[in-house]
């Protein structure tokens, strides 16, 4: 994904639409990209309808806009951001496989190779919202060097060197969690039997955005 372009809030505002349309949210979850003081985050209306108005710059943990429609887990992904450099998107979804291995409390296994476009998958034992910058730290210290994290009984998060990685990640880590159902931990691929793959997992990842974009892609 090199050569990554300035993120807009109609490229937050797509990504937002995107994941709606896949599934990965219904009327909870929330967008937000990285930006030079802070980042930008979808607002709390439905994110299937979401243009460039219903995102929000957010600096020093506010809205810049004063606008009371933010997702009160605005601190998840500052925590995120100030934890990782090398992150600049989040996907917070509530898809229903990655839903239903967080309440299990495991990461499942790792049994076909396009679950790998999720990247390291986490897991904590947090229930509640992630409300408040203490939670968000804990959400940070869970997530470590992950790229995805399952919370438990509450949805997940995936991360990304951009937009377009971060709904990757989401997109493949419910078919992970899908794909894994049920199968014991000894059942799923090791490192080793993934390092051949892993020189196109660049490619493979441009290839599921381009998809994507043209599956559920719409206008606003």
């Amino acid at each position: 994904m090199a050569g990554i372009p300035p993120t807009t809030r109609a490229d937050v505002a797509e990504a937002a639409r995107i994941i709606t349309e896949a599934g990965l949210v219904e009327a909870f979850g929330h967008v937000s990209a990285r930006t030079v003081d802070g980042f930008m985050i979808t607002a709390t209306r439905p994110l299937g309808a979401a243009g460039e108005n219903d995102v929000y710059e957010i600096v020093d943990g506010r809205p810049a806009e004063g606008a009371t429609d933010v997702p009160l887990e605005v601190p998840m992904h500052a925590a995120v951001y100030a934890a990782r450099e090398d992150v600049n998107a989040i996907c917070r979804t509530h898809s229903p496989a990655a839903v239903e291995a967080g309440a299990r409390g495991e990461v499942p296994p790792l049994v076909h190779g396009l679950a790998g476009l999720a990247g390291e998958v986490a897991v904590c034992g947090r229930t509640d919202l992630v409300a408040d910058p203490e939670a968000g730290r804990e959400i940070a210290e869970d997530l470590g060097s992950a790229d995805c994290l399952l919370i438990r009984g509450n949805g997940s998060i995936a991360t990304g060197l951009c937009l377009a990685n971060a709904v990757v990640r989401a997109r493949y880590l419910e078919e992970r969690c899908l794909v894994g159902r049920g199968l014991a931990p000894d059942d799923g691929w090791g490192t080793d039997r993934l390092k051949p793959r892993s020189r196109w997992f660049e490619k493979e990842t441009s290839r599921a955005w381009a998809w994507l974009r043209w599956r559920y892609g719409r206008d606003s």
